[in-house]
């Protein structure tokens, strides 16, 4: 993990693709895409059904060491139309209903409305003003005096090697008025980002958090 200051606020890195803000007692994550493999798989596109565990482990372990206050979820938390995967989130906010389970809508949740109303979520359309912060789903949403964090993007940077190597790593950026978190979900893929000079890029590699030099 690692510890970085925005706007004086701490926030801490986690490699699991997540953010504590340690002032709110807030876990932070983005673009889950909760039954995207589910949705693959009924139109025959073989993705093995245990992959989609992964994220309903990493987030319970998440909760269990952090025991925050809230969860916030910056868009994305769905994939697509309703499947058996819904009635796996409902569960897990009942599980841990000690927890303010809040999210920010992003363009994949689409889900009918009778469905979340049956979880324990507070739901937010397109922004969540938290000072210092505007907490949205997509960077283009920015407000005066508030720095943005969203997801989205699912962004990622390409390592260069010798010769022709190369390999694509999730990460987090702050630009000057925008921060990207990385996509927390598995089969979410990476947009590859090309910073500029004065953005700050923290790698994901082997379960560490790693600045890097633009």
């Amino acid at each position: 993990m690692k510890e970085i200051i925005i706007q004086n606020e701490k926030l801490v890195l986690l490699p699991q693709k997540a953010i504590y803000w340690e002032k709110e007692e807030a876990l932070l994550i983005a673009d889950l895409h909760l039954g995207k493999i589910a949705h693959f798989r009924k139109y025959g596109i073989a993705l093995p059904p245990q992959s989609e565990d992964k994220n309903w482990a990493t987030l319970s372990r998440l909760i269990r060491k952090w025991k925050p206050k809230k969860l916030i979820i910056l868009g994305d938390l769905f994939h697509s139309q309703y499947n058996d995967q819904w009635e796996n989130f409902v569960d897990m906010t009942d599980r841990y209903s000690d927890v303010e389970w809040i999210l920010v809508k992003g363009n994949h949740d689409v889900l009918r409305d009778n469905h979340y109303h049956r979880s324990n979520l507070k739901i937010y359309p397109y922004a969540l003003q938290m000072s210092p912060f505007l907490l949205t789903h997509e960077p283009d949403e920015i407000f005066e005096g508030l720095y943005t964090l969203c997801g989205h993007i699912h962004p990622g940077i390409r390592m260069k090697g010798s010769g022709r190597q190369s390999l694509r790593l999730p990460c987090f950026f702050f630009g000057t008025k925008v921060g990207i978190l990385p996509a927390f979900g598995v089969f979410t893929g990476l947009h590859v980002l090309h910073p500029e000079q004065e953005d700050k890029v923290y790698l994901i590699a082997e379960e560490q958090v790693v600045p890097i030099s633009i």
